[in-house]
């Protein structure tokens, strides 16, 4: 009896082992940076009981004027259908991706029918899924995100009214909040030039030329990511300090004007309050 207790015992353990419970709370993963197409995937889950409840598969852009991937799809800008004779647009097919992913927990799933990360197990998405499942597994992997102090989650956009009379270009902000956090920043600009495309691909290309003709330190989009790692830390606006000229002395290796980045993420920052 002594024996036959212990064996029990041990494939209690080993079960308990192999029925991994995930920690409760929501959690988030993204690309390392935009593709060729200009996105950037996002992942965010939400788990309940031990359990995925929620999932939403979305990205983010380096396109001019660019909301979040799914807002931009339903607004009849991505055409999938129209452009790639898909069977249905991105958005619908992601959300059937992330409804598999909720009904059978398999986060970590692996039947695809090529290499670029297509399956037959999903149907009605015929999509790269890969992606978003590399993506929901680095995000487990990563842990839950800390709790933060906005109220609502979602992508939140601003630009600027107008373009500027000299430069002929106004900014763009998204970011993406999860757990009341701020996880991501895309600052960007639209040109009033048609012929430019954004101000990250072309200051990313050599286009812009700030240190060429405006001595500057550095090119603009390195510039940038430097401001938006800054409020990636300090999680409020607010918190950085401007000078009169717009200008701050609180990030290194930022000499151009912050004012306007900071002033249009306050102001998307508002619907997440």
């Amino acid at each position: 009896m002594k024996r036959f207790g212990v064996v029990l015992m041990l494939c209690a353990f080993a079960m308990g082992l192999s029925a991994q419970t995930l920690k409760d709370g929501k959690y988030f993963a993204q690309q390392d940076g935009f593709g060729s197409s200009g996105w950037k995937s996002q992942v965010v889950l939400e788990v309940k009981g031990g359990k995925i409840t929620a999932a939403n598969w979305n990205g983010v852009s380096n396109i001019a004027g660019a909301v979040d991937k799914k807002a931009y799809d339903k607004a009849g800008n991505y055409n999938m259908v129209k452009f790639g004779k898909a069977q249905a647009e991105w958005y619908q097919q992601a959300e059937k991706v992330e409804q598999y992913l909720i009904k059978t927990q398999d986060y970590k799933f692996n039947k695809y029918t090529d290499a670029e990360g297509r399956t037959d197990a999903i149907s009605g998405a015929s999509i790269h899924v890969k992606e978003f499942f590399d993506l929901a597994q680095k995000a487990i992997a990563a842990g839950p995100v800390a709790k933060g102090s906005y109220a609502k989650d979602g992508w939140f956009y601003a630009e600027q009214a107008d373009f500027d009379k000299n430069s002929g270009w106004k900014d763009t902000v998204l970011l993406t909040v999860v757990n009341g956090r701020i996880v991501d920043v895309v600052w960007n600009g639209i040109s009033n030039d048609k012929a430019k495309k954004s101000k990250i691909v072309e200051s990313v290309s050599g286009n812009y030329n700030m240190v060429k003709f405006g001595k500057a330190q550095a090119e603009w989009h390195e510039q940038a990511a430097k401001a938006q790692a800054a409020l990636l830390t300090a999680q409020d606006p607010a918190k950085i300090a401007v000078k009169a000229d717009g200008k701050t002395d609180a990030i290194s290796g930022v000499s151009i004007a912050v004012a306007p980045f900071l002033q249009l993420a306050a102001n998307a920052l508002k619907a997440a309050r």
